[in-house]
């Protein structure tokens, strides 16, 4: 139980931001027509920000069922690597289905947590996920529910707290690696001419989030390549 509640702790800030976060969606998920219980579904199933924001946009737009299928796929094939990195680190009791349940609440967040760990229990996963997975589903049921009662310039400010947590992932990483503000600036580019140019902005939301990303990341492993141990691109 000691690393339960050591779990718990750690992940008491990550709850507290899902809380701000996910009530946006259920504000956002409602105002595109969804019922309140829906939205928390969403949210119990998915837990995945991004993923939430680019799916319910999608939806607006019938039959768009291959691109929500592609951008889902590009937007959250990152939760697959981190799973796979984390792994290295697990202690020898967190095997079998213990990694599929676990691996359920891998985000960015709970990554960059567990994986400062230098060896990861299950009583510790437990306790890292379980508050922010509260937080992110009991976010959703209030957004959703007192979206409509609350003033619009709190719905507004609190419509920037996706953007705000995103700025808090990508910003630490671009002062630590230079090019990675080269990638960033360049996605931004590419979605602002899919939002504006005529032709463009045709494209559905799901398929011009991936194209973004994907052509974003191609160029950056391209032209700014990691290098390994060894001196070696990977």
């Amino acid at each position: 139980m000691k690393e339960f509640f050591r779990g718990m702790k750690a992940g008491i800030p990550i709850a507290l931001g899902y809380l701000s976060v996910s009530f946006t969606f259920g504000i956002t998920a409602v105002s595109y027509g969804m019922t309140w219980w829906e939205a928390v579904l969403i949210s119990m199933t998915c837990v995945t920000s991004a993923g939430q924001f680019s799916g319910i946009k999608t939806m607006l737009v019938p039959g768009q069922f291959i691109d929500m299928l592609i951008s889902q796929f590009t937007i959250n094939i990152r939760y697959s690597f981190m799973s796979i990195s984390l792994s290295q680190k697990v202690n020898e009791k967190f095997r079998g289905i213990w990694r599929w349940i676990f691996g359920f609440i891998i985000t960015d967040e709970i990554f960059a947590v567990a994986v400062s760990e230098d060896s990861v229990s299950r009583s510790f996963m437990a306790g890292l996920g379980s508050l922010p997975y509260l937080g992110w589903s009991l976010g959703t049921l209030l957004g959703a529910i007192l979206g409509n009662v609350l003033p619009a310039t709190v719905m507004s400010a609190l419509g920037l707290a996706i953007y705000g947590m995103f700025v808090a992932i990508v910003v630490p990483e671009m002062k630590k690696v230079r090019p990675v503000i080269i990638v960033v600036i360049l996605a931004a580019i590419l979605s602002t001419c899919f939002t504006y140019i005529p032709l463009l902005k045709e494209v559905s939301p799901g398929l011009a989030i991936s194209i973004c990303a994907i052509a974003a990341a191609v160029i950056g492993a391209v032209f700014f390549p990691v290098k390994d141990n060894e001196g070696g691109a990977e």
